[in-house]
């Protein structure tokens, strides 16, 4: 255990490799397919694309982490060793993720734990934690691994085509008549997340205008880490070799990842983009 432990939830699809070669530890929300209950860590993303992609099968949903699960890695963390926790979190709009690591925070007031809201989704908190990983191996001290960290948040971009709005419908996120109109025009929206919240970027008429329009946002400003995400899209390896090279960026700098169940009941299968950590202006 290094002396400042890190910590994120399972939000972050960060893969076990990944959190491996951090070290990182990750705790994990909780997915419902129906009444059955399992953890998301459990749960590798193509399974669980076969389990949502199947026939008659439920939307499955999702649970956050509960104050008791942080408070445990937390308790576990400092009997390993650790002097200091920076924990990075989903977007607190987005779950109820962030409240409960605060509050388990709150439970160690004589110990230095600095939560970091990443007001993302995905492997947007994992590029948050190679900024943090990089920081701690260089000897910097916590507070200001932390005071970092979330000065970055702001660099942080997600962009995700998808295939159909009829899971966008099934989550509530939109209404049955925009999801027809949409199917009608064959309309691929393509969705960020701004400011915590999902909101739509832009809307294109086909999958090939799409991926054009994907490429362009992603590569609008210089980029210092890139994390390709996909809900088993079939084409992402060569969508990810594109972006990479118009990106200017070594292969140490991206990463390529399936998207997990925390977003992927809303995405959808065949959803694909990108989190980007941008230069800081």
């Amino acid at each position: 255990m290094h002396r400042v432990a890190l910590v994120t939830d399972s939000a972050s699809d960060i893969t076990p490799q990944l959190a491996q070669a951090l070290d990182v530890t990750v705790v994990s929300l909780l997915v419902y397919f129906g009444d059955e209950e399992l953890r998301s860590v459990d749960l590798p993303p193509d399974e669980f694309w076969a389990r949502m992609t199947a026939p008659g099968a439920p939307l499955p949903r999702t649970a956050a982490c509960s104050p008791a699960d942080f408070e445990r890695t937390f308790r576990a963390c400092f009997e390993q060793g650790a002097e200091a926790i920076i924990c990075v979190t989903v977007g607190g709009k987005l779950s109820a993720t962030l409240k409960s690591a605060q509050i388990a925070a709150e439970q160690f007031k004589e110990r230095e734990i600095h939560v970091i809201d990443s007001d993302c989704a995905s492997m947007g908190e994992a590029l948050l934690l190679q900024v943090a990983a990089g920081l701690r191996d260089a000897g910097e001290p916590a507070g200001a691994i932390a005071a970092r960290v979330q000065e970055r948040v702001r660099d942080l971009k997600f962009y995700v085509a998808l295939e159909t709005l009829e899971y966008l419908r099934r989550g509530g996120r939109i209404t049955t008549a925009q999801a027809a109109i949409g199917s009608v025009l064959s309309v691929k929206p393509i969705i960020s997340i701004e400011d915590g919240v999902v909101v739509q970027a832009d809307r294109v008429r086909t999958r090939s205008k799409a991926r054009e329009r994907l490429l362009e946002l992603i590569t609008s400003r210089p980029l210092d880490r890139l994390a390709v995400l996909h809900g088993m899209a079939p084409d992402i390896e060569a969508f990810a070799a594109d972006l990479t090279a118009r990106a200017g960026l070594g292969p140490d700098r991206v990463t390529v990842a399936a998207i997990g169940p925390s977003i992927g009941p809303h995405v959808g299968p065949g959803s694909y983009g990108a989190v980007c950590l941008y230069r800081p202006a």
